[in-house]
């Protein structure tokens, strides 16, 4: 995926602030690469202040971090070159909510299977991560998604996405895969999980108009720290 062009985001970030954040809650949304306009959209849809963040002093003003989707390596090379990979570690250190949606989920794994040599990520949860465990872009899907906690199925996009393949005691499974769809070894494979203020899963909940997810982030991890 390309970089993301700076223009594209204040277009949307305009946009966002239009429909009026009904509370005082910023959340930042990594702005490098992937899927941001549309985490923007849907956080400004749930009622908090959306904020583009490129730059390590925007990450002081925000409650709450969505690490979007797009290419895991691409975003920490970008965050290397903004200096943001350390000053995002330490605001994670230090308790920063934050929500990782397929790459992002990658970026907040402490390891990683099939990355690349010396593949590095922000880590804080105690899992192990299978990148592209449903293949590749050609083997994109879409289906529906039982999380724990939410009433009805979430429509799951799931795009060159990765799978959980283990995970430590200190982290609740939200969400497994539960059709075959030709691929008998992703059946019961983990595609959501938490633990702490750090919320993660394996397809984007942002495309789209279901925006429950971004409610639960809020709601649950956010407003609770």
């Amino acid at each position: 995926m390309p970089v993301l062009a700076i223009g594209a985001v204040g277009r949307h970030l305009q946009h966002a602030t239009r429909l009026g954040a009904v509370t005082d809650i910023r959340i930042g949304v990594l702005a490098l690469q992937g899927d941001v306009c549309e985490h923007l959209a849907a956080l400004a849809e749930v009622g908090t202040e959306p904020v583009a963040v490129r730059r390590p002093e925007e990450l002081d003003s925000v409650d709450g971090l969505v690490l979007p989707g797009g290419e895991s390596t691409t975003m920490v090379k970008l965050a290397h070159r903004f200096g943001l990979l350390e000053p995002l570690r330490q605001r994670l250190t230090e308790g920063l909510p934050a929500f990782g949606t397929c790459a992002g989920m990658i970026l907040l794994a402490d390891r990683v299977l099939d990355g690349i040599a010396g593949q590095e990520t922000l880590g804080g949860i105690d899992m192990t991560v299978r990148r592209n465990a449903f293949g590749r872009q050609v083997d994109s899907f879409e289906g529906p998604v039982e999380v724990e906690g939410l009433d009805g199925s979430v429509h799951g996009v799931f795009i060159r996405a990765p799978w959980v393949e283990s995970v430590g005691p200190g982290v609740e499974v939200l969400a497994r895969f539960g059709e075959a769809r030709d691929m008998e070894s992703a059946v019961g494979r983990i595609v959501a999980v938490r633990q702490g203020p750090l919320l993660a899963t394996s397809f984007h909940p942002e495309v789209g108009t279901d925006t429950r997810l971004h409610r639960y982030f809020v709601d649950r991890l956010v407003q609770r720290t």
